[in-house]
């Protein structure tokens, strides 16, 4: 987390949390929904204005965090933003390794979360009902992170499996969040 971002939750620390305004789609983009936008619909059927800045977007993404009931979120000076997820916390880019020694790629694979960390360990792998990829990694600032793979590195993905790296496990899309505790779309208790 940024110095700045700690050093404004000490001085406010009773900031009230937003929800609903800040969403991250199975590609690794951020979006911002404003009234209007959330009025519209929820996410992912009305995305939003996409992050653009590098600045903003890389702000979000040192100080990505998750709670105890597993809800990400973007700790924003004192305020935690709560972040909607199209598919889940992370999303996984996933390349082949041209030196198995690079950071990450122990098995000849490298494999980084969109917030650009590189995962250290592939833990598990988990294929849903629509034939979407899914792992759970060792990331280091985390822990156990469970995310997404990019639609673009399918083929380096599939790769991993053909050598009997990755064994998909079959899964359901709706059990991932509670299997995996994470929370797709975080709200106030009561709402």
């Amino acid at each position: 987390m940024d110095p700045i971002v700690e050093a404004a939750m000490r001085k406010w620390p009773s900031v009230p949390h937003c929800h609903g305004w800040l969403a991250l789609d199975a590609r690794g983009q951020w979006y911002m929904r404003d009234e209007t936008t959330q009025a519209a619909g929820p996410f992912p059927s009305v995305k939003g204005s996409m992050v653009r800045h590098d600045k903003l977007r890389d702000f979000i993404q040192r100080n990505y965090l998750r709670d105890e009931r597993g809800a990400a979120y973007f700790q924003n000076g004192p305020q935690r933003v709560y972040v909607d997820l199209e598919a889940a916390p992370y999303v996984w880019r996933v390349d082949r390794a041209i030196d198995d020694r690079a950071a990450g790629s122990r098995d000849g694979w490298r494999v980084c979360a969109h917030t650009g960390e590189p995962a250290s360990q592939v833990l598990s792998a988990w294929m849903d009902e629509a034939g979407r990829l899914f792992l759970l990694c060792r990331l280091g600032s985390v822990g156990d992170a469970f995310g997404i793979v990019h639609t673009l590195d399918m083929e380096a993905a599939a790769d991993a499996v053909e050598a009997g790296r990755w064994d998909p496990q079959p899964c359901t899309g709706d059990e991932l969040p509670r299997r995996f505790g994470f929370v797709l779309r975080p709200r106030p208790a009561g709402r």
